[in-house]
């Protein structure tokens, strides 16, 4: 599993806006614009970094286009529109789940409903930096055991779209950071996600890792890309030791095996 050509490219001029032709479902946008340009996506005021990258998500049920609402320094302004390509999911059956975690009583549910909203909260981060123009490394090798956006049945209850990528490893298998960033989350006893890291990559831009079964970062640290960041573990709701890796662009879910392949790093190329 060899990672990508980087996303990105340089700008050619100071006016030049750049775009990549179309986008999947479940995947991170990359273009580039005037710096000192405004930039707004449903909403959201999207930062352009000094040398004109800006970067978006797009959600895994997102149809039709992307429009990106764009005013140049000059006062131009323009809407660039990207077509959205439409994915399809598999559905996916995992059995033999502690039934506690699939419909769990009150109290759990309320604990759950918590610690989903810590984690939320710490992905509005919009830094200043670039770590996600890296060439992203795999945190672990090996067989890939769970796609992103598959409809998951647990104990032939469906809940909700797998939110990243696992791949099957060995109990206490290293973890490393795909990217550079800063460790703006880590509790080792989540109870759906077991010891849980999250680090930001800048603009928004975060990765998240799973069921570990030790952490050795903390939060507010950085770490370089290849960093180890903890162990592969089976804690929370795991049938067995496994990494997740899932990535967000603030709270929107992003497939990560998509930025590992030529066709889901396609660079963006200068507007005519």
């Amino acid at each position: 599993m060899e990672p990508a050509s980087p996303p990105l490219v340089a700008i050619r001029s100071a006016s030049a806006v750049g775009f990549p032709p179309s986008v999947s479902q479940g995947s991170l946008l990359f273009g580039f614009a005037p710096p000192g340009s405004t930039l707004n996506y449903a909403g959201h005021n999207v930062r352009i970094a000094s040398d004109g990258h800006f970067v978006v998500g797009v959600a895994r049920e997102q149809t039709g286009n992307v429009a990106l609402k764009l005013v140049k320094p000059d006062g131009s302004d323009s809407t660039l529109t990207i077509p959205i390509v439409p994915r399809s999911f598999p559905v996916e059956r995992v059995e033999g789940v502690p039934e506690k975690t699939v419909n769990p009583p009150p109290d759990i549910a309320a604990r759950i409903e918590r610690e989903q909203a810590e984690v939320e909260a710490v992905r509005i981060r919009d830094d200043d930096r670039t770590d996600f123009e890296q060439r992203l490394i795999w945190p672990v090798k090996g067989r890939i055991s769970g796609v992103f956006g598959s409809q998951r049945i647990y104990n032939g209850t469906p809940k909700s779209p797998h939110s990243g990528v696992d791949i099957a490893a060995a109990q206490g298998t290293p973890i490393h950071a795909p990217a550079g960033g800063i460790v703006t989350f880590a509790n080792p006893d989540l109870y759906l996600t077991g010891g849980t890291v999250l680090i930001d990559h800048g603009h928004g831009v975060s990765s998240n890792f799973l069921h570990m079964s030790r952490i050795d970062v903390k939060v507010g640290e950085r770490v370089e890309q290849g960093n180890v960041i903890g162990l592969v573990g089976a804690t929370g709701r795991a049938t067995g030791p496994h990494m997740h890796w899932g990535m967000n662009w603030f709270n929107v879910r992003v497939d990560p095996q998509l930025l590992m392949t030529p066709a889901g790093a396609q660079p963006a190329t200068e507007a005519k």
